[in-house]
């Protein structure tokens, strides 16, 4: 095994409630200090000279995933207003390609189009050129040019279908180059505006664009005001939020009839509206902000009520959140009427409006359906799924006056499907399924459902996916996954890469732990704050529930969770390392004392919300504390380890598993794998092309087979 690099001690003690840490490995925040640097390009290359051995396993996983995925392929084209949208992508290239097709007395057939854009019908393109009439909105790679990296934050398109507003992040900073093109001929405007983030909503004329900019620690703050061909500094501050709590957005509604802009913290809403068709005017309240509760908006035109908002809430303890309605011209909370009451076993997630009818997305026992109601007759059903266990996702609904609901299905084992639904006939049909190449078969692999009893009385789901040939005898190697945080959903989707371990007798499986959104409100909140523990415990439980079952053993388990979900590796490596064999940690979220304390860090503020506040709480500063992965590595055997972490991460510092591998490597009494990957110009996300993406991913693959004798 080759030498490891040693990042020297250098002793800083940190102070709180009477307590004093000696944080030995402090210096490696500074990013601009050489010996920083120097460190990280140590670890890179000692992770190189530790995986040089698995680079033929590595490329072969790599060939295998490419020869799955179809390279020059299209997403399925939505309709908006006279254009079919869609992105391709092309073999060799890295990122996608925009696209759109004139179609002004809608004369295609969703179908036919598929098919001819995939070079199956006359008019199409068999090399991926798509139908004579093509026209490129945006490519990816002119913009990426010879970057590293590269990320598009804003694609919006105005109402008029004539200009595209679009942004590029080209260091993974997560800050964005705003520009606006003119869709007729196709060449960019003179507006250039710097630091711009995520949401953006366009005014009913065309020419008003409304952007979002973030304040010093990386918070989305502001929304401003732009009139396209203005110079930037003209541009109007027409929203700022003080509180450092709330994150600002800004979107249209589906009808864009109104702006709505968001100021959100972890558990308490603001809206203010904006009568789009008059967007130099002001922002009106729709409910001011009352702690705790929690709300979202959307507009909807009811035959008899006219202009109303639908209102997603958990007011009046509605934990849940339940579904109300108030009059555009009167709104409030307490003037709603309910549509949906709340239910304590069904979580509200989202309601979507259009001309007709409004679908409201909704979970119950870790799975989301959709509820379809009816404006004209009031008729209230369900969609129906095929399987037992699945995924839906979001899948373009531009339009607002139509009669289909377009979704996203998957599940572990059918790949990623475009469905469309007739809300008159009730009618389910798939445009169009995401190909795998080299045959196949989803009657191969299994897919379940188990739940794992813990010592507090709960039952914590597990999805779960393996070929049919794997003996449960607890032979097979597993993979498990997790993350547990933020009311996040880790649903149960299709992977062609992860085929690669699949088809070498893997056991993937998804721990949905407390902290986690797939039961409800109170399945999130007794797994955050002081009560994280539960999310730690949950991973655990899961995991010994797989063994007890059958389906792995500890020599041949894996865990797996990035950002919060690598806080969970974390946890779970110092509470029970004798249950992994290996894990991977991704930009994980390891140092988590220490950032809590420091309010100059980007996002620390509102986090409290979600983790506790350790600066002013002595208590929540003591639990955390007991948690705190890097402050409570123990001199005992770990896992082998694969962690990553980026150089221009906004939302996890770099220098956290930084400091956490070096605590490891002065520490631990093993001498398992230990590998330190930082993208040094990249963030959160890892690589941003998509080979750059699966090369990754094969490395990580290959660390895992060797490390559980696969390899």
């Amino acid at each position: 095994m080759p030498t490891p690099p040693r990042a020297p001690r250098r002793p800083h003690l940190l102070t709180a409630h009477g307590d004093t840490r000696t944080d030995d490995w402090y210096w490696l925040r500074d990013r601009d200090d050489p010996e920083v640097i120097a460190y990280l390009e140590a670890e890179n290359e000692h992770t190189r000279e530790v995986l040089a051995p698995l680079r033929p396993l590595q490329q072969q996983l790599y060939a295998q995933m490419r020869e799955r995925i179809k390279e020059t392929d299209t997403t399925a084209p939505v309709f908006k207003r006279g254009w079919w949208y869609y992105s391709r992508t092309v073999e060799g290239l890295q990122y996608a390609i925009h696209c759109r097709i004139p179609d002004p007395e809608r004369r295609w057939q969703v179908g036919d189009l598929v098919a001819a854009l995939e070079g199956e019908a006359p008019g199409g393109d068999a090399a991926g050129g798509g139908p004579p009439l093509e026209q490129v909105v945006l490519d990816e790679n002119d913009l990426a040019g010879d970057s590293g990296y590269f990320a598009l934050g804003v694609f919006d398109i105005d109402p008029d279908q004539r200009l595209l507003a679009h942004a590029v992040d080209l260091d993974g900073s997560e800050r964005y180059l705003l520009r606006f093109r003119d869709l007729e001929t196709g060449a960019d405007l003179p507006d250039r505006i710097e630091g711009v983030y995520y949401s953006s909503a366009w005014g009913g004329d065309g020419r008003t664009f409304f952007y979002v900019r973030t304040d010093d620690a990386m918070r989305p703050h502001q929304v401003w005001r732009h009139l396209v061909g203005q110079p930037p500094e003209a541009d109007e501050l027409i929203f700022e939020d003080p509180d450092e709590r709330f994150f600002v957005s800004v979107g249209a509604t589906r009808s864009e009839r109104f702006v709505l802009v968001a100021a959100e913290s972890k558990i308490t809403s603001e809206v203010h509206a904006l009568d789009a068709s008059q967007p130099h005017g002001a922002l009106s309240v729709i409910e001011p902000r009352r702690h705790g509760v929690e709300y979202s908006v959307e507009h909807a035109e009811h035959p008899t009520d006219g202009d109303v908002w639908l209102v997603l809430t958990n007011l009046g303890g509605a934990d849940n959140f339940a579904l109300l309605k108030a009059t555009v011209a009167n709104p409030g909370l307490d003037r709603c009427e309910v549509v949906i009451a709340h239910r304590p076993e069904v979580r509200l997630q989202q309601v979507d409006a259009f001309a007709d009818h409004v679908v409201v997305v909704e979970t119950e026992r870790a799975l989301d359906r959709l509820r379809v109601i009816r404006w004209a007759d009031g008729d209230d059903h369900v969609i129906e799924q095929p399987e037992p266990v699945y995924s839906l996702t979001g899948a373009g609904n531009p339009e607002f006056a139509t009669g289909v609901v377009r979704f996203g299905y998957t599940s572990l084992v059918t790949p990623m499907s475009t469905v469309e639904y007739d809300v008159a006939e009730r009618q389910r049909r798939v445009v169009r399924r995401q190909p795998v190449l080299g045959g196949y078969d989803p009657a191969a692999y299994g897919t379940t459902r188990l739940w794992a009893p813990t010592a507090d009385g709960k039952e914590v789901p597990i999805s779960l996916v393996h070929a049919r040939t794997v003996p449960l005898d607890g032979s097979a190697p597993c993979l498990l996954y997790g993350y547990g945080s933020y009311e996040h959903s880790v649903d149960p989707t299709f992977s062609s890469l992860r085929l690669n371990l699949l088809e070498r007798g893997f056991v993937f499986a998804i721990a949905h732990v407390r902290g986690g959104g797939e039961l409800g409100r109170a399945w999130y909140e007794d797994g955050k704050l002081d009560r994280k523990q539960h999310t730690f415990s949950d991973f655990i439980t899961c995991a010994e529930h797989l063994v007890a079952a059958g389906y792995t053993h500890p020599e041949r388990l894996v865990a797996r969770g990035g950002s919060a979900g690598g806080l969970l590796m974390g946890a779970v490596a110092n509470q029970r390392p004798e249950l992994w064999r290996a894990i991977v940690a991704e930009v994980p979220f390891v140092d988590c004392l220490t950032t809590m304390q420091d309010e100059s860090l980007p996002l620390t503020v509102t986090e409290w919300e979600e983790w506790g506040n350790p600066v002013t709480d002595p208590a929540i500063y003591a639990y955390m504390k007991a948690y705190s992965p890097y402050d409570n590595v123990r001199p005992v055997a770990y896992p082998a380890m694969f962690v990553s972490g980026g150089l221009n991460d906004p939302r996890v510092g770099f220098w956290e598993p930084a400091k956490w591998v070096a605590k490891l490597r002065a520490t631990r009494r093993d001498d398992r794998p230990l590998v330190l990957k930082t993208e040094m110009g990249a963030g959160h996300g890892g690589p941003s092309g998509r080979y750059d993406a699966w090369e990754d991913e094969a490395q990580i693959q290959a660390f895992i087979l060797d490390c559980t004798g696969k390899g």
